[in-house]
This record gives structure tokens, C-alpha cells and sequence, in this order.
């Protein structure tokens, strides 16, 4: 039997009616739209690190760690090893264990809370902050391996279900467009449309334009071309931190402080764990809705598996020194291009993996070169609008709830609490109790107690 062979049946090729050419394609289709993060993530995270911003809002250009002084550059280095080091472990649970064509890597999102909120301003120490994540993947591992989260997953209405597709469609939709400044900010009615300027089709257009000197540097690439002419070529593949164990001295560190502050810590744990569970569980429905893998309930099969990816990738990440990883909804790019077992995921680990050597080039990468693929995938999501009973009020509000808010606030989370909550409360209303479980209500409870207790936080009820 030959390697063909072999990975077409180790994968299920022929019960998925895929091949290696197709998931091969879907990889790396899913690798660029999610390639932005080994540039964003270490940008969102290094501040944490380093302690902050200047007066002129720079950030601090050097710190501390172990003993050793390091720039702020080579932090931002060291992230970006992580980054792609924890999508790598996270991704190979999902292709080998999983067999699931979902990408993973440390989560937008939390990794601004992560920053701003828990580090910034909370005064938590970064390192603790690490801890506070690894906690939070074992938990997760452990609720996970006795099948509590799959169970809580289930428990979600049948409108929420079907409606999660579409409204990651409206988010990606709608995150494309912002990001083409196709959609732009206004002050009297939030959103106008606006016009693409500087914005073209692929990164190399974009290198282009920035050698003729039409654009300013640094407006369509990130400084890679004047990193070449003072260090010459050689700058892009050599002299890169990739010793990122300061950061693994940190994460130590942050779990001999977790008892000085515990109150504090345990909010962090409370609301890294909360948001990373249902932003997770919604992209994991989102996307297996748009590859057919849902079954007549809404539910996954077997959830427990590609699950357990995000749990180990949180853990592990977290000692190696980044935020929560989390399952990706640009892995509905590589969905729609046909991906449907975990040799697409393979695909991706192996080009984060792949990317370790060329982290300056891969830094190098416009983030705008995806935008477009967000836009038409986003369109193509919207399809599970057709799955909703639109005559049945509780469907309608459910659903409709939980399609518009995800956009409107920039979170699944938000977007699933909105039709969680509303569902027993429409159900309540039109006399329908006995259509409502006990456990939908308590998942309605916990989502108020966690709006309940993050405004408190932000209005200063809470303090530290």
C-alpha cells in the first residue's frame, strides 16, 4: 500500500467522497485566510509583556525577563514563534485525532483581553495572566474528556443551531468590507459605505505600488522593505529570537503568584473560560453547517474530538507564553473549497509549521490579501438562513437574534448568548414551558450572571 493509500484511508477519503488533491487545496486556502494571525497576535500580545505604551503611545521598547533585556522587537519575535508552535500542537490534535478540517491558533479577541483588560488595566502580571489561560485548558481538557462540554453544546436551541452559520457569515461579511474600508466608521449612523483606497488585489501588487514609490512605506507592507535595506536579505531568514523560553520563565513564575491576588484570578480564569467555550462551540457548528457534518439535531458528531484540540492548544500555548487558541471561522474558506476531513487541517499545521523558517517573510504578508476571501465565504454562509423556521416566533427571535448580534458587537459569543437567552423567555411567553429544558435555563442564568459580572467590571462595581 502505497503513502497515498495510506493517508486516504487513514482519513476517510472515500466515506467523505474528498481526495488529496482537494484537501490539499482546502489547506492551504485555510492557511492563507488564517496566516494574518502570526503577525496580529504578537502585536496585540507584546505590549502585555513589555509593559505597556510610552507617553506618545509607542510601545515601551524594551523590558525585563529572567534577568535578560530584551527589545520590544524581539518580543514580538518570540510571539510569533508561539503563535505558530500552539496552532501547530492545536492543529495536529484536530487533523490525527479530530480528523476534522478546522484550523486553529491563539484567538483574536482574547488576546486583547488578555492585554488591554486583564494586564493593562487590571495591573494582572502578564505572567499570571499565562496562568490564568493554563488553568483554563485544563479545564477544559477535563470537562472535555468527560463529555460536559459536548453535553452543554447540546443544550443550545434548535434555532441557535442553524442560525450560528449565518451569522459568522454576517461577521465575516461584514469584518471583509471593514477591512476593504469598503464599510466604514460614521459618526451618526455607526456604518456608511466608503471608497478602497490603496487597496489592491494581492500582497505582491502591494510591494509594488510601495517600490514605485506610489504609496508611502509601511502603508501596504509592514516594513519589510526597509528591514532589507539595512540588514540586506539575509535580515529576512536570520537573526530572528526564536529562543522564546523567557516566556516559559514568565508562565512558571505567574503560577507561584496566583495566591496573592486569587479573587482576581479566578474572574480571569471565569471569563477567559466563558468566552473561549462559546466562541468556540459557535464555530464549530458555524462551519461543520456550511461542510455538512451536523446531523438532523444541529449537533456534531463525536464534538468531544475537535474539542479537545482547542483544550490542549489552550494548555500548552499558554506555557509556551501566548493566549487562548481557539477553533477558526476562516476555516470555512477551506470548508467551502471542499476540505472535509483532518488531512486539510494537516495541511495547515504543516505550513504554520513550514512558516517557522521564514518568520520575517510570513510577517511580511498584508493582512488585506484575505479580506476578499472573508467577503465571498461570508456570502456563501448565508445560506443557513433557509434552515430557520421563520413562521415559529420563538425560531424567528432566536435565530434572527443570534444572526445580527454576532456582527453587530464583533463576538460569537454575544451571538449566541442573544438567542440562548431569548429562546426560553419566547418560549415562556406563548405558553410553550414544556418545549424549554431545565438545562436551557440554567445556560440562560449563567449568561446573565457573566453580563451581570463583566458590566460591573467595566463600570468600576468591581475593583481590585
Amino acid at each position: 500500500m502505497g503513502v497515498s493509500d495510506s493517508l486516504a484511508e487513514y482519513f476517510d477519503f472515500e466515506e467523505h467522497d474528498t481526495d488529496a488533491r482537494t484537501e490539499t487545496l482546502a489547506g492551504v486556502t485555510t492557511f492563507l485566510a488564517m496566516a494574518y494571525i502570526v503577525v496580529v497576535n504578537p502585536n496585540i500580545l507584546a505590549p502585555a509583556i513589555v509593559g505597556g505604551f510610552t507617553e506618545d503611545g509607542a510601545p515601551i521598547p524594551e523590558t525585563t525577563i529572567a534577568g535578560e533585556t530584551y527589545t520590544y522587537a524581539q518580543v514580538v519575535e518570540m510571539l510569533t514563534v508561539v503563535t505558530i508552535l500552539a496552532a501547530v500542537v492545536a492543529i495536529l490534535v484536530m487533523a490525527l485525532y479530530a480528523n476534522r478540517p478546522f484550523g486553529l491558533a491563539p484567538g483574536l479577541g482574547l488576546n486583547a483581553f488578555f492585554t488591554f483588560t486583564v494586564v493593562l488595566t487590571l495591573g494582572v502580571p502578564w505572567q499570571v495572566a499565562l496562568a490564568a489561560v493554563f488553568v483554563e485548558g485544563l479545564i477544559f481538557i477535563f470537562l472535555t474528556a468527560v463529555g460536559a462540554r459536548e453535553y452543554i453544546i447540546q443544550l443550545f436551541p434548535e434555532p441557535v443551531k442553524f442560525a450560528v452559520g449565518a451569522g459568522i457569515g454576517v461577521f465575516l461579511l461584514f469584518l471583509g468590507l471593514q477591512e476593504m474600508q469598503v464599510v466604514v466608521g460614521d459618526p451618526e449612523t455607526l456604518v456608511t459605505l466608503g471608497i478602497v483606497i490603496g487597496i489592491v488585489a494581492t500582497a505582491v501588487s502591494g510591494y509594488v505600488l510601495t517600490l514605485a514609490g506610489v504609496v508611502s512605506r509601511g502603508t501596504l507592507e509592514p516594513g519589510t522593505i526597509e528591514q532589507v535595506e539595512q540588514g540586506g536579505i539575509g535580515s529576512l531568514l536570520f537573526g530572528v529570537q526564536y529562543d522564546f523560553t523567557p516566556l516559559v520563565y514568565g508562565f512558571v513564575d505567574g503560577l507561584g503568584l496566583i495566591l496573592q491576588d486569587p479573587l482576581t484570578f479566578v474572574l480571569v480564569v471565569f471569563t477567559f473560560f466563558f468566552v473561549d467555550f462559546f466562541d468556540t462551540a459557535g464555530t464549530l457548528i458555524g462551519v461543520s453547517q456550511i461542510g455538512g457534518f451536523l446531523d438532523e439535531n444541529g449537533d456534531l458528531p463525536e464534538m468531544n474530538k475537535p474539542l479537545m484540540a482547542d483544550a490542549v492548544g489552550t494548555t500548552v500555548g499558554a506555557m509556551m507564553g501566548t493566549s487562548t487558541v481557539t477553533t477558526y471561522i476562516e476555516s470555512a474558506t477551506g470548508v467551502e473549497e471542499g476540505g472535509r476531513t483532518g488531512f486539510t487541517a494537516l495541511v495547515v499545521g504543516a505550513l504554520f509549521a513550514l512558516s517557522l523558517l521564514f518568520v520575517p517573510i510570513v510577517s511580511a504578508i498584508p493582512t488585506y490579501a484575505t479580506y476578499i476571501a472573508l467577503v465571498v465565504v461570508g456570502i456563501i454562509m448565508l445560506q443557513g438562513v433557509a434552515d430557520i423556521d421563520w413562521e415559529d416566533p420563538a425560531w424567528a427571535i432566536a435565530g434572527g437574534l443570534t444572526i445580527t448580534v454576532m456582527p453587530l458587537t464583533a463576538s460569537i459569543a454575544n451571538g449566541l448568548a442573544a438567542g440562548i437567552m431569548s429562546y426560553p423567555l419566547v418560549k415562556a411567553g406563548t405558553g410553550e414551558y414544556e418545549d424549554v429544558s431545565s438545562g436551557q435555563w440554567v445556560l440562560a442564568l449563567l449568561f446573565v450572571f457573566y453580563f451581570l459580572v463583566s458590566f460591573a467590571v467595566q463600570a468600576g462595581m468591581v475593583t481590585f
